[in-house]
This record gives structure tokens, C-alpha cells and sequence, in this order.
């Protein structure tokens, strides 16, 4: 397969949720769709309608030798990719103390060091040819966090402050950055068997394990649509002025306004303690 005349997108993670949204909505305007998922069979129904739009392409995006495989074969072929959609992730529940050293180096693997590899390997290409765009699936949770959250949103956190230096290194060569922070969809992140549960500690029953129940529950019933969160970051991606960060989802509106006045007070509290640490008459 090769590239028509619309734009080649790179998703990892499309085989459902925001990724399958987002390739989705990519063949529906013409695009080209490289799909990189675990397991490719789960993109047979969506590469069997749009045969010369879509290709699945196995890729564990731990596994960095693969990552660099990926990237070769892709730019070979299709000669270049004009959106990396860094997708691929899962939910993590525990409080701080029950999260283990190896769960935590994992999330850090799946969703920091494994994007920003794939991100590496496609820049050169993006920079030569003076365009493209990264976009970096985020969460509310890379702003804020909640009990139970704290691995996950620290992973967040890490991808947004890499980005938010990526985007003014790279704009000079046309290349846009774009964090997504969403709220509650109705993705998988939730569902059975998508979200990975830390060893339970009794002592945090009543924070942490507040958290572990609502995610048990499911997101069934969550606010958000997929289809228009990929509409929104179509849209984002091609105004003339792209956002650095861009929400979506009412809840993550008023969760990060909130946040946001959290912080600004709390400065405001403490900024004479914060002035005073300064060298007399400097």
C-alpha cells in the first residue's frame, strides 16, 4: 500500500478507544492509516473496508528495537508520516505505597519512553521536510491527580513537560506538538481486563480504594464521545494556530480550571515566603 494524496497517520494503540476513533475519522477524510497495535487481527474489519487506506502493523511499543523497525519500514515505504499519534497506554490503579517499583518503571516504559522513542525516530523526517505534527494522548491526570492515580499521572506529567519543551524546539521547522488531555470517555481504559490493578493495602481503603472501585465499575456510562474527540483534535491540528494542550470532555474542563485557581491561590497564599528566599537588594 501506498500513500495517497491526504496525509499518512501513525496511531498507536487504533485497535479501539481514542485510537480507533482518531483512524477512523483519518480514512473518512482520505487519509492514510498505519495502524500499530499489539495484535493486527483486531483491525481486520476496519483493513478489509478501506484495503488501500489502512495497514495494522504489530508493534509493542515497550519494545524499542521494534519501535526503530517500525519507523524504517514506515518512512521506506510511504516516504513519510505527517501525524504520530502516540496512543498506545493503559490505566494503572494504587495508592503511591502499593505500587511496586516494577509497575512503575512499566508505565514509565509504555507511556513515556516508548512514545518519545517512536517521536525520536520520526523528528529527522518531519524537520527535513519542514511539517508534520506529534500529537500525545494525555489525560486531565497530566495536570492533576487523584488518590490511586499517582503512577498514572506522573507518567502524564512526564510525556506534557517533554512535550511542552518539544513544541518551541521544533516549531521553527513547521512541526506542531499537541497534548490531548481528556476526561472521562466511553474508551475500553476502563473495561474488564484494560486496567491493571496495584496489590491492595487495607490502610488506603477509603482514598485510593475509592478509586478502585469507580474504575472496577466501568466507564459505560462516561460523558465522552470518541468520535468528536477526534473531530476536536482534527480540528486543533488544523487551525492556524494549534494549542499546546487541548481538553476535552466537560469534566476535564472543570476539573483543570479548578486545579488551575488551586494552584494561583495557593501561590498567592505563599508568594512573600516564595519573594523572601531572594538575596537582600537583588
Amino acid at each position: 500500500m501506498s500513500a495517497n494524496d491526504g496525509k499518512v497517520w501513525l496511531v498507536t494503540g487504533a485497535s479501539s478507544g481514542f485510537g480507533r476513533a482518531i483512524a477512523e475519522a483519518a480514512v473518512a477524510a482520505g487519509d492514510t492509516v498505519i495502524a500499530a497495535v499489539r495484535r493486527t487481527e483486531a483491525l481486520d474489519d476496519l483493513v478489509a473496508a478501506h484495503p488501500d487506506q489502512v495497514e495494522a502493523i504489530g508493534l509493542d511499543i515497550t519494545d524499542g528495537e521494534r519501535i526503530d523497525e517500525v519507523a524504517a519500514d514506515v518512512l521506506a515505504r510511504y516516504g513519510r508520516v505527517d501525524v504520530l499519534v502516540n496512543n498506545a497506554g493503559r490505566t494503572q490503579v494504587g495508592a503511591f505505597e502499593e505500587t511496586t517499583e516494577r509497575e512503575l518503571r512499566d508505565l514509565f516504559e509504555l507511556h513515556v519512553f516508548g512514545p518519545a522513542r517512536l517521536t525520536r525516530a520520526l523528528l529527522p523526517s518531519m524537520r527535513e521536510r519542514r511539517g508534520g505534527a506529534v500529537v500525545m494522548m494525555s489525560s486531565m491526570g497530566g495536570q492533576l491527580s487523584f488518590p490511586g492515580f499517582s503512577a498514572y499521572s506522573a507518567t502524564k506529567a512526564a510525556l506534557e513537560q517533554l512535550s511542552e519543551g518539544l513544541v518551541e524546539e521544533v516549531r521553527p521547522y513547521g512541526v506542531k506538538v499537541l497534548i490531548v488531555e481528556p476526561g472521562s470517555f466511553r474508551t475500553n481504559l476502563f473495561g474488564e481486563g484494560a486496567a491493571y490493578f496495584s496489590e491492595e493495602i487495607p490502610a488506603y481503603t477509603e482514598t485510593a480504594g475509592a478509586t478502585r472501585r469507580m474504575v472496577e465499575g466501568g466507564g459505560g456510562d462516561a460523558p465522552g464521545d470518541p468520535a468528536k474527540a477526534a473531530a476536536a483534535i482534527r480540528l486543533a491540528l488544523d487551525a492556524e494556530l494549534t494549542p499546546l494542550r487541548l481538553a476535552l470532555g466537560g469534566d476535564a474542563m472543570d476539573a483543570l480550571v479548578g486545579h488551575l485557581d488551586s494552584v494561583r491561590a495557593e501561590l498567592t497564599a505563599w508568594e512573600n515566603v516564595s519573594r523572601g528566599t531572594d538575596f537582600a537588594g537583588e
